[in-house]
């Protein structure tokens, strides 16, 4: 069982970072391996709408999304982990999500069934944001379920944390960590996934 987890913060040690990391935590203790992947890390620019990809589903800018694409194709169960800016993911995670436009032109312009969707995989998003609306929210399940798709992996769980923003804060919150270790050892796990995504919504 391979984990992988995506910390799209553009902050060391963010609150979803670290919340991502217990989740990890979680995961392993469940007998899974794991590698943590910082999105900082690598160069991601924006999909630059040139529809090359209708053609062979494939994405022509050259950077580092190949390599981070074949590592979540690669994995049994993924964390995505962003913060929340203006009511959506950051910029960081919206340039990778963006990016998979080939696996949608691929999937639903050019009909090819994915390697991928013939595994169980699954997934699930940590998202903390400083704002006390729960409508900051919404648009994060409806961007991630439409990336998923695209990825042919199970929406299978989220983890949002409201009214949390300094650099570090969630650490006052256990009931988060504890959530978020709990979720990661559920997502380890081969039981049949639930119908609709699990919700954990803390403040």
């Amino acid at each position: 069982m391979k984990v992988l987890g995506i910390s799209t913060s553009p902050r060391i040690k963010g609150n979803s970072d670290l919340l991502l990391r217990r989740a990890l935590a979680g995961a392993e203790s469940a007998g899974a391996s794991v590698e943590y992947v910082r999105l900082a890390d690598y160069e991601v620019g924006p999909c630059i709408e040139c529809n090359a990809c209708y053609t062979n589903g494939q994405c022509k800018v050259q950077d580092d999304y190949d390599t981070l694409l074949k590592k979540i194709l690669d994995a049994d169960r993924l964390i995505f982990a962003t913060p929340i800016f203006f009511m959506s993911v950051c910029a960081q995670a919206k340039n990778l999500i963006d990016r998979g436009q080939c696996l949608w032109a691929a999937k639903y312009i050019l009909k090819r069934e994915s390697l991928a969707a013939k595994r169980d995989r699954r997934a699930m998003v940590i998202a903390v944001g400083g704002s006390k609306s729960k409508k900051q929210f919404e648009s994060i399940r409806l961007t991630m379920k439409t990336y998923f798709d695209a990825l042919d992996i199970g929406y299978t769980a989220n983890l949002f944390v409201d009214k949390v923003d300094d650099r570090g804060e969630i650490e006052e919150h256990p009931s988060a960590l504890k959530e978020a270790y709990r979720l990661g050892s559920q997502l380890a796990g081969t039981g049949a996934p639930p119908q609709e995504p699990t919700d954990i919504e803390l403040m």
